[in-house]
């Protein structure tokens, strides 16, 4: 084993393609990151649900039908199988339909010539119990990567939970991108040795910071202070709850301004929502952003909002530290873990727009020097993910062969 690299195949719903760049960018940029030590290789099988037309009225349903089956995406080999996913019980044989549907890519991929050591699989449901009945038919050992919902909500309807639960106790380890995840786990009685934690990292090149004003003025924004709200425009990443709280801040701070970053289902009601306040003139929609050009965004503002009422391990966080701009974010999951100290911003216990003004006041009238909120950021680099995910699978691998020689 040790004469060549780790034959990994990464195996999971959230990753980007051609069609979709913005999706699951964490996954790819974990991987990326991997890779970069040169003693892994890597195929990605990247599942997409089966959907009959490609007609743009159809809108992220048409997005995923022109995924192409294969593509070389950021230099990787990507394939995309289609599996069905069927309205109403969907949810509940989504992972038997997953693994149907990916099982000939992997014959495809082992036709080729590439015998993997093992299947690393992100996101606990559907795709890592899918990957369970992959690793089972094709007698590989395989991982998991909780990465938030997949724990903090799902395990709440029972069969998906037994089937995770199924999936996790013949995982060779099980990752968690926070402590509270791995909690989730441990309750299950799944052994400490096969539980790990890998705290996502910050690409600390591609986040850096620009000096503020010339942000501002190349992007045309003004306000003081000038808020960010960065995610899918979805009830759960509380852009509402920013928009709140900027109507609260707005009589201390008449020149506040909040921008929103991201598209989504809920565009129309947070629109009506500041009408309803009154800061309509307040709040700019900028629709999606590519992931490449959000530091200047986050170079710009002075504080960056995150209302989520779930996260695993909220990337925005670092990404705004990294740039030098301290947050202001709901105390939950693994947030604690990334906002840690006074100079990375501030925590909310209340997820509504008067707590949240209240903390952006209280940060504010202390505010951290940038230069210190981006020190901060540096500590959070990859190598220490990218070292244990190296030594989990050396390990595995030694295993895996010892178990053929057995």
């Amino acid at each position: 084993m040790s004469s060549r690299k780790i034959r990994l195949l990464t195996f999971s719903t959230l990753y980007p393609s051609s069609v979709r760049p913005g999706h699951g960018i964490f996954v790819e940029t974990r991987l990326r990151e991997l890779l970069s030590s040169g003693k892994v290789e890597v195929r990605v099988v990247a599942p997409v649900p089966w959907f009959f037309s490609t007609d743009p009225r159809y809108g992220d349903y048409a997005r995923m039908a022109s995924t192409p089956r294969r593509e070389t995406y950021n230099g990787i080999d990507v394939l995309h199988p289609r599996y069905l996913l069927p309205p109403k019980v969907g949810m509940t044989l989504a992972p038997l339909s997953m693994a149907w549907g990916a099982a000939s890519a992997l014959r495809q991929l082992i036709a080729e010539g590439y015998e993997f050591d093992a299947i690393d699989a992100h996101y606990y449901y559907p795709d890592g119990v899918a990957a369970a009945l992959l690793a089972r038919h094709f007698n590989k050992p395989f991982t998991v990567t909780a990465r938030g919902t997949d724990l903090n909500l799902i395990p709440q309807y029972t069969l998906p939970r037994w089937m995770m639960q199924w999936a996790a106790s013949r995982a060779a380890a099980s990752v968690g991108v926070c402590s509270a995840l791995v909690d989730v786990l441990r309750a299950w009685k799944i052994p400490q040795d096969r539980l790990h934690v890998m705290r996502n990292g910050v690409d600390l090149l591609r986040f850096r910071p620009l000096r503020q004003e010339a942000a501002r003025s190349e992007l045309g924004l003004t306000g003081s202070p000038l808020l960010l709200s960065v995610g899918y425009l979805i009830q759960r990443k509380g852009h509402h709850v920013a928009i709140d709280a900027l109507s609260q801040l707005l009589p201390s701070h008449p020149q506040a301004r909040l921008i929103i970053v991201g598209d989504g289902e809920e565009r129309d009601s947070l629109l009506q929502l500041c009408k309803r306040l009154g800061v309509e003139n307040r709040v700019t929609f900028t629709g999606a952003l590519p992931n490449v050009e959000l530091f200047r965004w986050y170079s710009a503002a002075d504080v960056l909002i995150l209302a989520s009422s779930r996260e695993g391990w909220a990337n925005v966080l670092l990404e705004s530290m990294a740039c030098g701009t301290p947050v202001v974010a709901a105390r939950i999951w693994g947030t604690p873990e990334v906002v840690a100290q006074a100079v990375a911003g501030r925590l909310v216990d209340q997820r509504e727009g008067g707590a949240f003004a209240q903390a952006i006041s209280a940060l504010l009238a202390s505010y951290p020097d940038r230069a210190q909120v981006r020190s901060y950021a540096e500590n959070f680099s990859w190598q220490s993910t990218t070292d244990a995910q190296l030594a989990m699978f050396q390990k595995i691998a030694v295993q895996s062969k010892e178990v053929l020689h057995a």
